[in-house]
């Protein structure tokens, strides 16, 4: 019997809905007798062919160009054919199940040519690739990416890792972690020369030199992680300190409604914004205030708000300059702040924006002073809030695509050689130790192109991708 992963398999392979063309692809080993079948002649391969497909009543189904990709030479390395049909929805089903009724239902003086054919699962195409050695995982991830992407420095990116850029950085620091393990185990086998063995070769140095190549790696999957993702910008503050008005003007539209009833926003309002490049997802929150002073529904929209701060990225909390000789305002900011220091979680930062400069007179606040309404220190904010998230400007050239995953692997092995270090720092180092860390290392960045990566991980990544890739 074929495992599931032998099972030819077949997909629409354009998105749904209706459009000029659309795509069915199959894969399998051997489709050679299929394709025969279906298209009643022989094609050459890679080469386009203008065929009729007809059903088992003779009915004309569509008129599609076919195209077989004869294995190894295609997407994922088995045999593909593509029939490219007009792009309706109806149609494209209609092609589907006429391909899998002669592959396995054929009448019986037409025995089935490929009985194990089957609609293929969400990403499955890709998985074929990555499992037939066409593309690594860190590529396979890529070919999602560059599909979702939402600007243009998103695609080039994930154009860059699709390319191997990326996966070509990774396998010059595995292979150099391997070249110091060698060393390192080599002296094992001589424990009265290990130290000047280990000088000699200057493992030190080399790890030194790792170090390095990893932190300059990590700075540019921070950049290419930003770009995929974004970051989740969460604005606070008290009631009518101009959350709203700011959110506005971030967006450049009337998104949000702004009156001066204090409360006007009672559910949490998202609208996602680009900076040089980098998805924001601004969200615009209730007033927070004593819970005494809000009636039911505003304390509901309180509660949401304070869960968006324990999730964001980077938190924006506003102050209003108009109120600053108001001391229960005052009073009421700093209680505000100090409990927001204590929700958000360590490593989100925050940053005060003092608002309504326009309405301010004397002005002796230092930071980040705006005006949401006539758009004065917007500048300033926007870089603010990309310098904290880690946004290098001028280092988007060159970067590419990455994951949350990327990076904490990258951690992880940066982790191992900083131990490997600290390590060789002692007087008389273990190397067995040494070389356990080194091993370490290698096994984290390899989880990053497919090696050491366990299956149910690989699932989860191809069973986010679009169905037909």
């Amino acid at each position: 019997m074929l495992s599931e992963r032998d099972d030819p398999i077949i997909a629409i392979a354009t998105p749904p809905g209706r459009g000029a063309v659309g795509v069915v692809r199959i894969s399998g080993k051997q489709l050679g007798p299929f394709v025969q079948q279906l298209v009643k002649r022989a094609l050459k391969p890679r080469q386009s062919h203008l065929v009729t497909l007809h059903d088992t009543q003779g009915d004309t189904i569509d008129q599609v160009l076919a195209v077989f990709f004869p294995a190894p030479h295609s997407y994922t390395g088995e045999d593909v054919l593509e029939l490219q049909g007009h792009g309706g929805a109806v149609v494209l089903n209609m092609l589907v199940s006429h391909c899998l009724f002669l592959a396995k239902d054929a009448p019986a003086d037409q025995p089935a040519s490929l009985p194990h054919l089957r609609m293929a699962r969400p990403g499955e195409f890709t998985e074929r690739a990555y499992l037939n050695d066409k593309l690594d995982l860190a590529q396979a991830e890529a070919v999602a990416d560059l599909i979702d992407a939402q600007t243009q420095a998103a695609v080039r990116s994930a154009g860059r890792s699709l390319e191997g850029e990326f996966s070509k950085r990774v396998d010059e620091l595995a292979q150099a972690l391997v070249h110091v393990r060698m060393q390192i185990e080599a002296c094992l086998d001589f424990p009265e020369e290990d130290l000047d063995f280990i000088e000699e070769m200057q493992v030190q140095q080399q790890l030194n030199q790792l170090k390095e190549k990893l932190h300059a790696l990590m700075a540019q999957a921070q950049q290419g992680r930003l770009l995929r993702d974004g970051l989740k910008l969460v604005i606070a503050g008290q009631p009518n300190a101009g959350k709203s008005s700011l959110l506005n003007a971030l967006a450049g539209a009337d998104v949000a409604i702004v009156t001066p009833v204090a409360g006007t926003t009672r559910d949490v309002l998202t609208q996602t914004i680009h900076i040089e490049g980098v998805p924001i997802h601004v969200l615009d929150t209730a007033g927070l205030r004593d819970e005494a002073d809000a009636d039911e529904i505003e304390r509901i929209g309180m509660t949401r708000a304070w869960s968006h701060i324990e999730q964001a990225d980077l938190v924006v909390l506003l102050d209003d300059l108009s109120r600053q000789h108001d001391t229960l305002y005052t009073q009421a900011q700093a209680r505000l702040q100090e409990k927001m220091e204590r929700s958000r979680t360590a490593h989100t930062p925050m940053l005060t924006v003092h608002n309504k400069l326009d309405m301010a007179s004397g002005n002796g606040k230092t930071g980040i002073c705006i005006s949401a309404k006539t758009g004065e220190g917007l500048d300033a904010l926007r870089e603010r809030v990309l310098s904290l998230v880690g946004w290098q400007a001028g280092l988007n050239e060159g970067v590419f695509t990455a994951r949350t995953r990327h990076v904490d692997a990258l951690r992880s092995t940066q982790q191992h050689v900083d131990q490997a270090l600290a390590w060789l720092a002692l007087p008389a180092p273990a190397l067995d130790v040494l070389a356990e860390e080194c091993r370490l290392a290698h096994q984290s960045l390899s989880t990053l192109t497919g090696k050491f990566t366990p299956d149910d991980l690989l699932g989860e990544i191809f069973s986010r991708f679009c169905i037909g890739k």
